[in-house]
């Protein structure tokens, strides 16, 4: 036991000064925002040959008890990562992740109760109606094309960062308000359009204070500009400072203290390369780590990791314990190189021990990962059975290339996207969405409902539709149809450095 305390140690230092470039390319490659035909199955695994098989959640949550009694012996003529090699390609992996009870939940993954999700991803705690959104939490309702929108938030549009409001449009960095449109950095705030850096205001344009009567008649003519609505959120500011926090390099951190390179995370004590940990209780010393939730401590290169302590270069492990390398596990502790484990502990390669052999063969293991320079590394390219171009460290940091990811392994998508389009749709334009919104003699918002049969490809040959939730919110809201790939808008919200 003392050897691996040791080894730990080795491994925190090393994840400790991890570049946030290789970080980003390491970790966030395993935050797949595409979908997928794979054994008869719409999944987040291409057809590639990384995975062996998919089966639905139900199928995977079946069969999970049964995963010990194919455990593998380790084979010590092998390097620790061949062995997780052959374990996968024997493992069938989840189509997708729900968790509790989910309700009309297509094209989905990492959820937790929800009701009426499409195209999203991380949307966690009794969330309903979310549309081509990611980290969707805490209550929140009618949430489309938008990014980090936390507890109790209502009728958000194209924007990122939104706590605690509601009927928020294309807007960025807003917290406790409401009827803001084109907007940034608001506090407390109010019915205002074009603002930014104000707190306690309402009835504002431009930053300037009208009478209520004059906004809302200037509001009505700045709301048929429909043409400009994209243009203006994109020239909204990415910056905003850290609230509540001290000691903190990055952007949009509440409640977090010595922290480097943190973006998008709350009551952090101590870390680095960290994006997206949030949740509703605190966490110390975390260390490369992904679309996390707290309460955790002391975890490292990891993504989706929660209610987890002493946890390194594992994914989706939730909860956990001293659990290294590992996959797909829920309730498990002192795992090593295990996949799909549920209510376990001891255990390597899917196979049990006896607590102290396990401990020995641990520090075998370790000992020879050491030796081999790999006791730190996070899973190799050639394990990752994503398209890099599909994930959220290509949306972060689009400077990778085809070429130098390849180069190490790691897969790249040519062909254009058509995920969720039916077979014989007819395809118009984007450039011929004008055709089918326009405004009635009356004055009243009008789309075409025709637009629900047609398929819409953007200027880079990708295809995508309008589904019937989303019309319903577009006309109810008086907003144009979205001229972007519901990827393109997803990635928007990781513009922040």
């Amino acid at each position: 036991m003392p050897d691996i305390k040791q080894r730990e140690l080795k491994m925190q230092e090393k994840r400790k000064n991890t570049p946030f470039r290789e970080f980003i390319k390491t970790i966030a490659s395993r935050r797949a925002l595409g979908f997928y035909k794979n054994s008869w199955m719409t999944t987040i695994f291409p057809d590639t040959g990384r995975v062996w098989g998919v089966v639905s959640h139900k199928q995977f949550e079946e069969g999970r008890d049964a995963l010990t009694a194919s455990g593998l012996e380790y084979d010590a003529s092998k390097s620790f990562f061949e062995n997780i090699k052959v374990l996968m390609q024997g493992v069938h992996f989840p189509a997708t992740i729900l968790f509790g009870e989910c309700e009309n939940a297509n094209f989905t993954d990492q959820t937790l109760s929800i009701r009426n999700w499409y195209l999203s991803y991380v949307v966690i705690r009794d969330c309903e109606n979310i549309l081509y959104s990611l980290s969707i939490k805490e209550h929140s309702i009618n949430v489309l094309n938008s990014f980090m929108v936390w507890d109790n938030c209502e009728n958000i549009y194209f924007s990122k960062w939104i706590i605690k409001s509601y009927n928020i449009f294309y807007s960025k960095h807003i917290l406790n308000s409401s009827n803001i449109r084109f907007s940034d950095n608001l506090t407390g705030c109010s019915e205002c359009i074009f603002c930014n850096n104000l707190d306690n205001q309402s009835y504002c344009i431009e930053n300037k204070v009208y009478a209520k009567e004059d906004y809302l008649q200037k509001k009505q003519e700045l709301l048929r500009q429909k043409d400009q609505f994209l243009w203006r959120y994109l020239k909204l500011s990415n910056l905003w400072n850290n609230i509540a926090s001290h000691d903190v390099t990055g952007t949009y951190n509440i409640n977090c203290a010595n922290i480097q390179d943190g973006y998008y995370n709350a009551q952090i004590n101590e870390g680095r390369n960290v994006i997206l940990v949030w949740g509703k209780e605190p966490a110390e010393r975390v260390y490369d780590c992904f679309t996390n939730t707290p309460a955790e401590t002391d975890v490292y290169g990891s993504f989706s990791v929660g209610y987890c302590q002493n946890v390194y270069n594992s994914h989706r492990v939730s909860p956990g314990s001293n659990i290294y390398y590992c996959l797909f596990l829920e309730n498990c502790s002192y795992c090593l190189g295990c996949i799909g484990l549920k209510n376990r502990e001891f255990c390597i390669l899917n196979k049990e021990y006896p607590k102290e052999e396990r401990f020995a063969l641990a520090n075998k293991i370790f000992e020879k990962m050491e030796t081999d320079g790999i006791l730190w590394d996070a899973f190799p390219a050639e394990l990752n059975p994503f398209y890099f171009n599909d994930t959220a460290a290509y949306l972060i940091d689009d400077s990778f290339t085809k070429e130098e990811v390849m180069k190490e392994w790691f897969l790249w998508r040519d062909d254009a996207i058509t995920t969720d389009i039916p077979e014989g749709s007819e395809v118009l334009s984007v450039k011929d969405l004008s055709k089918f919104q326009m405004f009635a003699p009356s004055g009243a918002r009008e789309i075409n409902p025709e637009i629900l049969k047609k398929v819409i490809k953007d200027e880079k040959g990708n295809c995508y539709r309008i589904v019937k939730m989303e019309y319903d919110f577009l006309m109810k809201h008086w907003l144009p149809l979205p001229e972007l790939h519901w990827l393109d808008r997803i990635k928007l919200g990781f513009k922040f450095k």
